[in-house]
């Protein structure tokens, strides 16, 4: 009910753009009446307006093969709304056929009758209703979705059997979901596009040399499992055995390219160390967290080798409370945690003159420049149209891509790896032995890139480049012993006469509320060092947008409940990096330099010249 909010619009553009109908379902109904005291007719008009604002949306992004049947329309009963947490839901169809009105409803809701109300209306029919109705079945959808989640040769068998829905083609199963189940263990949930699966059978995960008997075979029925003998193509399939799935992963048992990996918009901003309390669980806190970010790739999980705690990383505050909630209730071990850590980035303001870094025996001298990254290539990185972190399969279509995107062809033409927000460049000509020691300075670059000068946080949006050289003729003494504290030492120079920058993340933030409290809710955002970017009058409401940096959002769910006397909807979105402001960044700087034990001062260049 709180309108088209920006998760709501990314998740209709990303099954747009993979051909998956969307059809819709307005939650949080029963808020709408009791905390905003809406009227029955005021409801009415309100989803109206967010029916209207999502099919816009959707027939904007639609191709016109699909823009009619795609169209909304809710006296069809495509739309249905109601409240997940208490179980109800209603569509107009649903309505006529049980004799309900909009009055009915409200009345249910106003009278705290909702049990009574989900006896009546429950959400589980309506949404199947929907799904039975209006959604395409596998032997339709498959047609048009194939191309456009797999990219692989149309002409191949594979290609041909999933396209089919062929149950007797080679197994194509994409995992969307890992669950852990108490009795057969890791589980993963996935659609089988073509071929037919049983118990026994030797599948492979496509990039990785193993092979693995799949035990458990069942069909996916909501939240249960139901084992069978075999699955055929077209339906969504949970099996057991396979250890090293994980989210995205294509099984199979031929030769065949993977399917287009899940995208995940956003990187972990908040970081808590946790312990298991009783030291006989760490070996199954380690496998329960190596589960966890198997089955929600947006949760980082990494062992701080100094202190021996395990850093869990995530999206926000909730989303970590979420995942400790698990470890502790439906994992059954006892953990502790630190107060919520904010992940902060590195970058430089300008470009920087070259620096000189030598190797520690003074055989080998590296020169670095760098400079901030284009904008364009970093919104492409982040967008996945540049890839990250992988070999460069084709470096003159990489070099077109970066040449559209503003970079110049010299530069686009010496690019020798992007690793996460971060490009390195060869600018060098003709440097003898620089081609065997390629690789220790990529390894060079990926430990600068994780560890910056400053505070020890990873580097974003950074553009280094190699521009002169000379190696030692004996490759004895240009090792990695050598070769990468000159380069490390080369690129934290640069980065310091190019001005190093702190970037703290961001954070979106929508809040509806009356316009009674309208200026409780602004102040409480203003003490945030938040900037109220918009605000829209709606009806008897304000619907305020705002960015507020993640450091500032710890406690805000419970102060503006206390602010507005629980009456404001509100969600958040990770909105990227933004600098930290001058005045603040030498303290946080020196906090978190303190807090992960190194020097109160961060190096000068002086100290990188050696």
């Amino acid at each position: 009910v709180e309108g088209v909010m920006p998760q709501t619009e990314t998740v209709i553009r990303q099954a747009i753009k993979e051909n998956v109908k969307p059809i819709i379902f307005i939650n949080k109904v029963d808020r709408l009446i009791n905390e905003l005291k809406v009227t029955p007719e005021q409801m009415q008009q309100r989803f109206i307006k967010i029916i209207n604002e999502i099919d816009t949306k959707i027939q904007n992004l639609v191709s016109e093969e699909f823009k009619e049947d795609w169209k909304l329309r809710v006296e069809e009963g495509d739309i249905a709304f109601g409240s997940a947490v208490h179980k109800w839901a209603t569509s107009i169809p649903f309505m006529k056929k049980k004799g309900i009105s909009f009055k009915d409803i409200y009345d249910y809701c106003a009278k705290e009758q909702q049990k009574e109300l989900s006896q009546i209306a429950p959400v589980h029919e309506v949404i199947l209703d929907m799904v039975i109705r209006f959604l395409p079945n596998p032997k339709v959808a498959q047609r048009y979705r194939i191309p456009k989640i797999w990219h692989g040769d149309m002409e191949s068998k594979v290609a041909k059997a999933m396209i089919n829905v062929d149950k007797d083609g080679p197994i194509a199963l994409m995992i969307n979901k890992i669950i852990m189940d108490p009795h057969a263990g890791e589980v993963a949930i996935g659609r089988l596009y073509s071929g037919t699966i049983r118990r026994g059978d030797s599948v492979s995960i496509v990039g990785m040399h193993k092979t693995y008997n799949l035990q458990l075979v069942a069909v996916a029925v909501g939240a249960d499992r139901m084992p069978v003998d075999q699955v055929v193509a077209g339906n969504m399939a949970a099996v057991s055995g396979i250890r090293d799935a994980v989210s995205g992963a294509t099984i199979t048992n031929t030769d065949m390219e993977a399917f287009e990996p899940i995208k995940h918009y956003s990187d972990p901003v908040v970081t808590v160390a946790i312990e298991a309390k009783n030291t006989a669980d760490l070996p199954k806190l380690i496998e329960v967290l190596r589960s966890i970010s198997k089955a929600d790739p947006s949760i980082h999980v990494e062992i701080n080798t100094e202190t021996g705690e395990h850093l869990l990383s995530g999206m926000g505050e909730l989303h970590l409370e979420i995942t400790q909630y698990r470890i502790e209730k439906e994992h059954k071990v006892p953990i502790t945690a630190s107060e919520p850590i904010v992940v902060y980035r590195e970058s430089v303001e300008r470009p920087s003159p070259a620096f000189e870094g030598k190797s520690p025996n003074k055989h080998n001298r590296f020169k670095f420049e760098v400079e901030p990254l284009e904008e364009t290539v970093l919104a492409a990185i982040n967008e996945g149209t540049i890839p990250s972190g992988e070999r460069i399969k084709d470096k003159k279509i990489l070099a077109r891509d970066l040449q559209e995107l503003g970079m110049s062809k010299d530069e686009s033409r010496s690019l020798v790896a992007i690793e996460g927000y971060n490009l390195f460049l060869d600018r060098t000509k003709g440097i003898q032995y620089l081609y065997e020691t390629m690789e220790l300075l990529k390894d060079a670059f990926n430990e600068v890139i994780n560890r910056g000068p400053l505070a020890n946080e990873k580097v974003m949006g950074l553009k280094v480049k190699l521009v002169d050289a000379k190696l030692h003729e004996d490759n004895i003494h240009r090792g990695p012993a050598q070769v990468i504290p000159a380069v490390r030492s080369a690129i934290y120079g640069a980065m310091c006469l190019a001005q190093r920058l702190l970037l703290e993340p961001k954070q979106k933030l929508f809040i509806q509320v009356p316009d009674s409290v309208m200026g409780d809710t602004v102040r409480e955002i203003q003490q945030r060092r938040g900037e109220v970017e918009s605000m829209e009058q709606e009806d008897q409401d304000t619907a305020i947008v705002a960015k507020v940096p993640v450091a500032e959002m710890f406690g805000f769910s419970s102060d503006i409940r206390g602010a507005t006397a629980g009456r404001a909807l509100w969600s958040t979105e990770n909105s990227g990096f933004e600098r930290v402001p001058r005045e603040l960044e030498h303290q946080v700087v020196r906090e978190i330099r303190l807090r992960k034990g190194l020097k109160e001062e961060p190096y000068d260049a002086a100290y990188y010249a050696g």
